[in-house]
């Protein structure tokens, strides 16, 4: 009895003392768990300036804890270190603007992208048809007339001749037309007296529908088209992530999800199995209220989604002479283009909007409606207080006295620089050689003190990031046309293409404490390439390699496994 007493008392005091001891103890820095070593590492501060580094410090939360630029900055306890071998280490790269499932059914159905003639998408159709028999409808996205060649829309006569039985739907490239056979107009009950609903437009000759349906009319044919499953949603999904993550891409923002979308977006995150990150801007106030309901959501599954805004149409695109302008079309007198929400109408919606801080991703791409959107944030943004953010999806054409106006309202200029190289002669047609000033105007927004953010619009165009860049700093399409550039002076710098991919797109989204710049506290979201991007030529850097994806500090996707 009396040696326990006595070994109560001694264990009470060895407690106090190491107590004691442990209070005077400095507490030591926590050891990070991993390290990327051997790298060319590049990434930007936030205000754009070029940090290079050797070393990557990771800790347990798959979070940047420090950038190595000499070895004595290395922990001597390490849970693992990897071996980068000399390659180039980037920040995960951002897309600001594109369209996840679509890129995934894109994938999944009947691709025309590649055709390059009526003929070849025609030879398309029918290989796709003899190898789906069982498929009631033939649904299919990626034609351009324009790059065909073929100096009119495709129509219905076009696909009755060699496929009658079943009905076709096939929207063009931008998803801003559809074309269509006699047999899906006779299943929309689409007659000759049929009118154009608001915001869109049957095309017609003689007083007949042709079979193409612009904006808002494409409806009439797409609510008769047999809805995905969850499962098709699943697999487009995984397909898209795939080929995304494949391409150095680490987030997008995914511009108009729908219900079945993010339902999709959410069983990834539920099954562990979401590896890229998704900045969702709802499709329209409807799909707003839905998912979201009262506010923005909180970011979920560590980081990797949130809905945060809404998307809204205001006009359509030049290839299908949709894009709202102030004057006429030069190739088509008498017609301006489509807005698709009125004066009330806009403005009605983005105040909804912002009442709840929905972030606004508003596309304009005419400069009849940029300057509309620009005149509708003046309007509101006096009544919202706090840091909004207003975003313009494409900004293509901007009457120049008008680009002053981006700055002075802190308007992120939401931009795809393959848009540029795409259009080029499509733009020259649509608008004429004397109002080509203002478009795809990146150098001019910059230097009005604008704000960039770089993306896509992927399906409408590969998603392949570092053709955007090269593009970006080039004006140039991949065979190098025109020399020295379209419109050169609207050039940026390599600095400014790797921003607007990187910090840029991360700041357009309220994302810019969490992704984009390979930080203290960031994610460690990260490529590595066999290029230097601000180094290398351009064929170089469009021909850039992805050998590795990291997202969180964990490999998604590698290219040799």
């Amino acid at each position: 009895m009396t040696f326990f007493k006595i070994n109560i008392s001694f264990n009470r005091k060895w407690m106090v003392f190491c107590t004691l001891l442990l209070a005077l103890t400095p507490p030591k820095p926590a050891l990070a768990d991993g390290l990327i070593e051997n790298v060319n590492g590049i990434t930007l501060d936030e205000k754009g300036e070029v940090i290079r580094f050797n070393g990557l410090l990771i800790d347990k939360d798959g979070k940047v804890s420090a950038l190595i630029t000499k070895k004595k900055q290395i922990p001597n306890q390490l849970d693992f270190r990897y071996d980068g071998k000399g390659q180039t280490l980037l920040p995960g790269l951002i897309d600001a603007h594109g369209h996840i499932s679509g890129i995934g059914f894109q994938a999944l159905t009947l691709d025309l992208t590649q055709s390059n003639t009526l003929e070849e998408a025609r030879e398309a159709i029918i290989a796709y048809a003899k190898q789906y028999p069982g498929r009631r409808w033939i649904i299919g996205r990626g034609w351009n007339h324009e790059k065909w060649g073929l100096g009119r829309f495709p129509n219905a006569a076009d696909l009755d001749d060699i496929i009658a039985d079943r009905p076709i739907w096939l929207e063009r490239v931008d998803g801003h037309a559809g074309w269509a056979n006699s047999k899906a107009m006779e299943i929309a009950e689409i007659r000759d007296d049929v009118q154009s609903p608001s915001g869109g437009r049957i095309e017609k000759d003689n007083g007949k529908p042709t079979g193409i349906f612009v904006d808002n009319a494409a409806s009439l044919i797409q609510k008769h088209v047999p809805v995905p499953s969850a499962k098709d949603y699943d697999l487009a999904f995984s397909k898209a992530q795939e080929i995304l993550l494949s391409q150095g891409i680490t987030a997008m923002a995914d511009m108009g999800t729908t219900l079945p979308e993010w339902q999709s977006y959410r069983r990834a995150g539920d099954l562990d199995r979401l590896n890229l990150r998704i900045f969702s801007y709802a499709s329209g106030i409807e799909n707003m209220t839905v998912i979201a309901g009262p506010a923005p959501t909180p970011w979920l599954y560590q980081g990797k989604l949130k809905m945060l805004g809404v998307k809204l149409y205001l006009d359509g695109a030049l290839g299908s002479r949709g894009a709202w302008l102030k004057q006429d079309y030069h190739d088509a007198a008498g017609q301006k283009g489509l807005p698709m929400l009125s004066f009330a109408e806009l403005r009605n919606k983005m105040v909804r909007a912002s009442m709840d801080n929905f972030q606004l991703a508003i596309h304009a791409i005419g400069d009849a409606a940029n300057a509309e959107t620009i005149s509708a944030i003046e309007d509101i943004s006096d009544i919202f207080d706090g840091d909004r953010r207003w975003r313009i999806e494409h900004v293509q054409i901007v009457d120049p006295t008008d680009l002053p106006k981006l700055a002075d309202n802190g308007i992120i200029s939401s931009m795809q620089p393959v848009h540029q190289t795409s259009d080029r002669l499509m733009a020259e047609a649509r608008l004429g050689p004397d109002r080509l000033d203002g478009a795809y105007a990146w150098q001019s927004i910059l230097k009005a003190g604008g704000k960039l953010a770089f993306g896509s619009d992927a399906p409408v165009e590969s998603s392949e990031p570092f053709a955007g860049i090269a593009t970006a700093i080039t004006r140039e399409d991949k065979a190098g046309q025109p020399f020295g550039g379209w419109i050169p002076t609207e050039k940026v710098t390599r600095e400014d293409a790797l921003a607007g991919f990187t910090i840029g797109a991360a700041y357009a989204s309220f994302a810019e404490k969490n992704v984009g710049s390979l930080t203290a506290g960031h994610y460690a979201d990260f490529i590595l390439v066999d290029v230097d991007p601000l180094l290398s030529s351009t064929s170089e850097l469009r021909a850039t390699q992805i050998n590795e994806t990291w997202v969180g500090g964990k490999i998604v996707y590698a290219k040799n496994r």
